[in-house]
């Protein structure tokens, strides 16, 4: 992928973030914006969002339905030639953090081999 193509998905995941926590309330759930990819041409961009305590369905419903006033939001504070039609898909890599977080934390609960002595 090109450097600037990689601009423009960081730049847009920082504006979409903002967004995101400043026009939204999510009641409880912690909603994060993990990721963009944007098209070479830059008419498509799919954001890919977190969500941590609670279900993620219902938030990635509200965005998709929001994704035009959130897409004129975005753009307002983002120059570019065109502006990417974002869609927004679940990204459930935090819950599969915490799941090995917490699978790491029982092993280590289990007992364990005596050392071994050098001679």
């Amino acid at each position: 992928m090109s450097r600037r193509i990689d601009r423009v998905n960081e730049l847009l995941r920082r504006e979409i973030s903002t967004v995101i926590q400043h026009d939204y309330e999510w009641s409880g759930r912690m909603v994060t914006v993990s990721s963009v990819d944007v098209t070479q041409d830059l008419k498509e961009g799919k954001v890919w969002i977190g969500v941590i305590g609670g279900a993620a369905a219902p938030v990635i419903e509200k965005l998709n339905k929001a994704h035009g006033s959130i897409q004129k939001a975005v753009m307002k504070r983002v120059v570019l030639k065109s502006t990417p039609v974002l869609t927004f898909r679940h990204d459930n890599s935090a819950v599969r953090g915490v799941e090995i977080v917490n699978l790491l934390e029982e092993v280590d609960k289990l007992p364990k081999a005596p050392a071994e002595e050098e001679d």
